[in-house]
């Protein structure tokens, strides 16, 4: 699924809006780019082969063991090193729909779906759906499998309780996918983490190739962990912003939109597909959205929102509200015209 997540940015060149991430995209990096321009000798030399020294400064912030802590290039890493390391185990079930990479991991190496595998992978908040499970719902899914993978890149995203790692540091039946990515808004830097019992992480670490984070990688962790501040200032009010989003959209004749408890939801079109909003919003409006019809269990109509500044909301609202208003069908044989007018 490497081309089919959000995003994708790098294929438009008049973006001004992106609403295809769910990263909070407010946050001031400047900060963090001043203090790296001091650490560019840091590249001249080997990094730490296993990055014990940001796994030693998260477990403290966790108030778990060192070695039950391990740090992986963005939690795409981890979701692939879990896959590969319990390969043996054969049977995997991944609730949906939810990010592919589980199933693309799965997949990888050789795993059968069905009901009563013995791993189970769940997103919590899940992507694309914002949804959220209850702590005592994801134990219980716990007692049904082996291993239970419970990813929760997007723990910083919701008000809801969830697990926490030193929850789960002594069990053998769950792991914990954590992302400084989301976190802390840095997608570019690739870094995540898993936490687990120290009998499973030292079972991770035997699949764990050398050198897996860079050097300027590990600077920036290690003051981003250090200092202490997530990319979201005020969660509270951000989560609201996403919730009067979501009402205007589903005001919009044509247009559904899902509940959600983080700052990104699905929302239907029935006059199109997803991939035609898309292509009109980045092409008249500089708006990028996510087409979610690449998601296990939904359709060509589905389409994700992550909720930017209070003027970028109103202005996606707008150009909606526009595209719906001129019968879609018109606005398409329109512009295939122009196409073909340009060609000739």
């Amino acid at each position: 699924m490497i081309e089919g997540h959000g995003d994708d940015l790098y294929r438009y060149n008049n973006i001004k809006m992106n609403f295809s991430s769910n990263i909070y995209n407010g946050t001031d990096m400047s900060e963090l780019d001043a203090y790296l321009c001091t650490r560019m000798a840091a590249i001249r030399s080997y990094p730490e082969p296993s990055a014990a020294s940001l796994e030693q400064m998260i477990a403290l912030e966790c108030g778990i063991n060192p070695d039950e802590v391990l740090v992986t290039s963005g939690a795409v890493d981890a979701i692939y090193l879990i896959a590969q390391a319990f390969r043996h185990e054969g049977t995997c079930r991944i609730v949906q729909p939810t990010f592919r990479e589980y199933e693309d991991a799965c997949r990888v190496f050789g795993y059968r779906e069905c009901e009563d595998a013995a791993l189970c992978w769940l997103c919590n908040p899940n992507n694309p759906t914002g949804d959220v499970l209850a702590v005592k719902d994801v134990l219980a899914l716990a007692e049904r499998h082996r291993l239970l993978i419970v990813d929760q890149s997007y723990e910083d995203y919701t008000m809801a309780p969830l697990l926490q790692p030193a929850d789960v540091a002594h069990r053998d039946d769950i792991i914990l996918l954590h992302s400084m990515t989301k976190r802390y808004a840095v997608p570019g830097l690739r870094l995540g983490y898993v936490t687990a019992s120290s009998a499973i992480i030292s079972r991770l670490r035997e699949q764990y190739r050398p050198w897996a984070i860079n050097a300027l990688s590990l600077e920036a962790g290690k003051w981003l962990v250090q200092r202490g501040e997530t990319a979201i200032p005020d969660l509270p009010s951000y989560l609201a912003e996403t919730q009067r989003l979501r009402q205007a959209l589903d005001g919009i004749e044509g247009i559904k939109t899902f509940e959600t408890q983080t700052n990104f939801f699905l929302c239907t079109i029935c006059q199109a597909t997803a991939a035609q909003l898309k292509e009109y919003l980045a092409r008249e409006h500089g708006i990028l959205i996510r087409d979610a019809s690449n998601f296990t269990g939904l359709t060509p109509h589905h389409f994700r929102i992550a909720t930017q500044s209070p003027t970028e909301n109103d202005a996606l609202t707008a150009a909606i509200r526009c595209y719906t208003a001129e019968t879609p069908k018109q606005y398409h044989a329109k512009a295939l015209s122009r196409k073909v007018f340009n060609k000739k």
